[in-house]
C-alpha cells in the first residue's frame, strides 16, 4: 500500500473514531434524563447551598461556586438540589456549571431545580392564609421555567415547592390543591414542548406530606398529586425525630449495660430503621395510588453541633461522630436498594439560624463554612479526593485536625 494512502486511510479512521467519540459524549450529555440518573449509584445526590455569610443579601459568586461544585464532583456527586430561584445564586450554579463543563469536557452535573411555593401573607406581619396562595408562586415557576428552558442539559428535575405541604411550616405551608396546579401546568408545558418532555417534575415534601404518617393528610388531592408527579420526593429526619418523636432514641433497659460507643452506635441503628420505616411508609402508601410511581429521598440529614432541642441539653442527638455514622448508613442503605438520596447538605449555611449561630439548621453541611470536612468526610482526605482542591483559600483538611480522640470527647450519649 503506497505511503500517501495508509496517511489517508489512517486520518479517515481516526476522524471517523473520535467523531463518533464526539457524537457520543455529546448525544449522552444532552440525552441523560433523570430517568436514568434517578437511583443510579454512579450519579451520587446532594442538597447544596453555597452561601458563605449569615445573610442571604451577600450572594455567593460564580468563582466561589465553581470551587465548591470542583470539591463536591471529587466527591462523585452529580445531582444537586437547590430550594429557589428567586436569588442570584440558582442562575449562577447554572451558568458556573456551563462554564465547567466547557473548560472540562469531562465535567458532568446536573441539577434539581426547586420553586419556592408559599400561602398567600406568608413571612409578613399579617396571618398567613394556608387556603390561598401567594401572588409570587407565578412568578417563581415562570423563572424555573426560564432556566430549566436556558440549561436543558443540566436542569433534568423541577421540583414545585419544599415542605409547602407540611403544616408544621406554619409560616408558609399550602394545600395540596396549590402544588397540583402547579405540577399539572409543568406537565402541560411539557405536552405542548414547551418544557423538554424528559424533564421529570415532582415536589419535595415531608414523609407525612406523602401519605406516610398522619392518615389526615391522604385526600383526594394528595392523591392526584401523587398521580400527576413522574416521581415522589420524601423527607425524612431522624435527628428531628430524636425530640419530637423520641422512643426510638431513647436508650432501652436492654442497652443499659452497653458501653458509651455501643449505646451511641444502637441508637444510630435505631435511627437507620426510622428513616427506612418512613420511606417504607411513604412507598406503599403511593403505590396504593400509583403502582409504578418511584421514590426517592429528595433530603435527609444530620447536624453536627446544636444547643437546644437537639444539644447537651436536650436530645443529645448533634455531634459530628452521628452524622458521620447516619451519612455512610443512608449512603450504604439507599445505594443497595437503587434510591437516590439528597443528602442535606453540601456546606453548613450560616444564614439558615442567623440569631443563633449555634442553632442546629446552621450545621447539617458535611464541610464547615471554611471548607474542613467533617467526620463523615475524613477517609476521602486520606485518599487525597480534595487534593489542591480549596475554598475561599481554604484547603480542604480535617476538623478536629483528624484528632479522632478530641472528635470521641463530644460525643453526646443518648438519654436513658
Amino acid at each position: 500500500m503506497k505511503s500517501w494512502y495508509k496517511h489517508i486511510v489512517l486520518f479517515g479512521l481516526l476522524f471517523i473514531f473520535f467523531g463518533c467519540k464526539v457524537a457520543k459524549e455529546t448525544h449522552s450529555s444532552a440525552s441523560l434524563t433523570a430517568k436514568d440518573i434517578l437511583g443510579n449509584p454512579n450519579y451520587l445526590a446532594l442538597c447544596y447551598g453555597g452561601y458563605r455569610t449569615n445573610t442571604r443579601e451577600t450572594q455567593p459568586t460564580i468563582v466561589q461556586i465553581k470551587e465548591d461544585l470542583k470539591i463536591l464532583s471529587a466527591m462523585n456527586i452529580k445531582l444537586i438540589r437547590t430550594y429557589n430561584v428567586h436569588f442570584e445564586e440558582a442562575a449562577n450554579l447554572l451558568k458556573a456549571i456551563q462554564e465547567l463543563k466547557k473548560e472540562d469536557g469531562n465535567f458532568e452535573m446536573y441539577v434539581m431545580l426547586g420553586a419556592w411555593i408559599d400561602c398567600k401573607n406568608a413571612w409578613t406581619d399579617k396571618t398567613p392564609d394556608h387556603n390561598a396562595e401567594s401572588e409570587r408562586n407565578a412568578k417563581e415557576i415562570a423563572t424555573t421555567v426560564a432556566l430549566a428552558n436556558q440549561y436543558p442539559e443540566i436542569v433534568k428535575i423541577i421540583a414545585v415547592g419544599n415542605e409547602a405541604m407540611v403544616k408544621w411550616a406554619e409560616n408558609y405551608y399550602v394545600q395540596p390543591s396549590v402544588i397540583l396546579k402547579w405540577v399539572n401546568y409543568l406537565q402541560d408545558l411539557k405536552k405542548q414542548n414547551k418544557l423538554s418532555k424528559d424533564l421529570w417534575i415532582t415536589s419535595s415534601d415531608d414523609f407525612a406530606s406523602w401519605g406516610g404518617g398522619d392518615k389526615s393528610y391522604q385526600t383526594k388531592d394528595l392523591e392526584e398529586v401523587i398521580k400527576s408527579v413522574d416521581y415522589v420526593s420524601m423527607h425524612t429526619y431522624p435527628f428531628h425525630g430524636t425530640h419530637y418523636n423520641s422512643d426510638f432514641w431513647k436508650i432501652p433497659n436492654k442497652e443499659a449495660s452497653f458501653s458509651d460507643n455501643e449505646k451511641v452506635d444502637a441508637a444510630m441503628a435505631r435511627a437507620q430503621e426510622y428513616a427506612q420505616t418512613q420511606y417504607n411508609n411513604v412507598k406503599n402508601y403511593v403505590k396504593s395510588i400509583s403502582p409504578n410511581k418511584p421514590v426517592h429521598i429528595g433530603e435527609t440529614g444530620w447536624a453536627s453541633s446544636s444547643d437546644g432541642l437537639y444539644g447537651n441539653e436536650g436530645s443529645k442527638a448533634s455531634d459530628e461522630y452521628k452524622q458521620g455514622l447516619y451519612y455512610k448508613s443512608m449512603r450504604k442503605w439507599t445505594k443497595k436498594k437503587g434510591i437516590s438520596c439528597f443528602f442535606f447538605e453540601a456546606f453548613d449555611e450560616n444564614w439558615k439560624d442567623k440569631a443563633n449561630q449555634n442553632g442546629s439548621e446552621n450545621h447539617f453541611g458535611l464541610f464547615t463554612v471554611d471548607g474542613k470536612a467533617k467526620y463523615a468526610l475524613w477517609n476521602q482526605v486520606d485518599t487525597k479526593t480534595f487534593k489542591r482542591l480549596k475554598r475561599d483559600g481554604n484547603s480542604i483538611g480535617k476538623t478536629f485536625s483528624g484528632n479522632e480522640e478530641l472528635l470521641k470527647k463530644t460525643v453526646l450519649i443518648p438519654p436513658n
